[in-house]
């Protein structure tokens, strides 16, 4: 099995704008009607009311459940499409050419225009996530996520989700874990001494970062403090990083899946060092639920995988790593954990020196700490090019 579910190759440049008209008209309309049996169950799980979109001076009515034959290319369709009538109202998603081809070419979701700023919407963010995942299915022929079925039960009925690994495992066992549930956790990977070293770099190195230097992301405190946050790039700064991201420690971590992941192939600074700290009342330190790929580029980069490194421990009061088992196997909403979803929550516990993993697709967040703070690196492994990629 291998974890490379990538179905695009990345021009490197633009991609073909989207027509609005021949969209909404014919392109979405056509997908949706070949993907009727596999909407059907979403459809009826979401409950869904219609939306009115609106793009480039046009507006259309985005409706689930039966429609127009000429719509929906015959009866039975799980999601139609039809021109907007005055008595429709406005748009509740208005959308400029741009977000609306970044949106078709997966370069963008509604979660990246929230974060931007560019969202133009007058329904919560939880309704457009799953129109999201009907059209994201329709397009790509795929099948959206319901609650109850095989996975559910595979993930339910899993006695070892909560397994620790230890370095001389077999690398096929950490493997078939990884590919099944979606995350890992390897224990005692480095010392404490190891850790005591990035620790010591992580506070030489915080004198260097400023907000918005671009390098660094800050957050504020209860005690009326800016704390730093995030550090990215931090190998190019902490010899005690380094020496870790060239170690075949973390390189044997990082390739388990044998599908070429490499920090140099990630695309971006691959190693991050994060301080979480307790009280934190403005800015982001700790993530909700999320996918890496929420903003975006799923079929182009997924998955990925995530090696973090604690440098100091983490548990439920300490700012611990959690994960939904087997979400990476699943097209559901790529921020939050929609209301009955079935797919079981798993806590990552660590000590100094252990490694927890998680690919790019499975929905993971951490629980902000209330008692100290949590130090961790997180060193990213991208996938090698796709051929024709630019």
């Amino acid at each position: 099995m291998s974890v490379d579910v990538r179905t695009r190759a990345d021009p490197g440049g633009p991609v073909p704008a989207v027509d609005p008209g021949a969209f909404f008209e014919a392109q979405l309309p056509a997908a949706a009607g070949d993907a009727a049996r596999r909407l059907a169950p979403a459809v009826r799980w979401f409950g869904l009311r219609p939306l009115v979109v609106g793009c480039d001076g046009g507006a259309w009515v985005l409706a689930a459940g039966d429609g127009p034959r000429r719509a929906s290319r015959g009866p039975g369709a799980a999601l139609t499409v039809r021109a907007a009538r005055p008595s429709d109202g406005p748009p509740a998603l208005e959308m400029t050419p741009g977000q609306l081809t970044d949106l078709v070419h997966d370069r963008a979701t509604p979660m990246a225009w929230f974060r931007r700023g560019t969202l133009r919407a007058g329904v919560p963010i939880q309704r457009l996530l799953d129109w999201w995942v009907l059209i994201r299915a329709a397009l790509d022929g795929t099948t959206p996520y319901v609650p109850g079925g095989r996975l559910d039960h595979e993930m339910r009925g899993a006695e070892d989700l909560r397994r620790t690994f230890r370095p001389a495992d077999p690398a096929d066992d950490q493997r078939a874990f990884l590919e099944r549930t979606g995350y890992l956790h390897v224990s005692g990977v480095f010392s404490a001494d190891e850790m005591a070293a990035v620790a010591a770099d992580m506070d030489a190195a915080a004198p260097r970062f400023r907000p918005g230097d671009g390098r660094s992301w800050w957050a504020g405190t209860d005690d009326g403090r800016d704390r730093l946050v995030r550090m990215l790039g931090f190998d190019e700064v902490s010899p005690a990083v380094a020496a870790l991201v060239a170690d075949e420690r973390l390189l044997r971590i990082g390739g388990l899946t044998g599908d070429g992941h490499s920090l140099a192939a990630y695309g971006g600074p691959a190693v991050e060092a994060l301080v979480k700290p307790a009280a934190v009342v403005d800015g982001v330190s700790d993530l909700p639920w999320h996918k890496d790929c929420s903003f975006g580029r799923h079929s182009y980069d997924c998955c990925r995988v995530t090696a973090g490194v604690a440098v100091t421990g983490a548990g439920a009061r300490s700012g611990q790593l959690r994960v939904l088992a087997g979400s990476h196997r699943a097209l559901l909403w790529p921020t939050f954990v929609r209301p009955g979803t079935g797919l079981p929550a798993v806590d990552l516990p660590t000590r100094p020196g252990d490694v927890t993993v998680h690919l790019s697709c499975t929905l993971h967040m951490a629980q902000p700490p209330v008692r100290g703070e949590r130090r961790v690196l997180y060193a990213s492994f991208g996938l090698p090019p796709r051929d024709g990629q630019g």
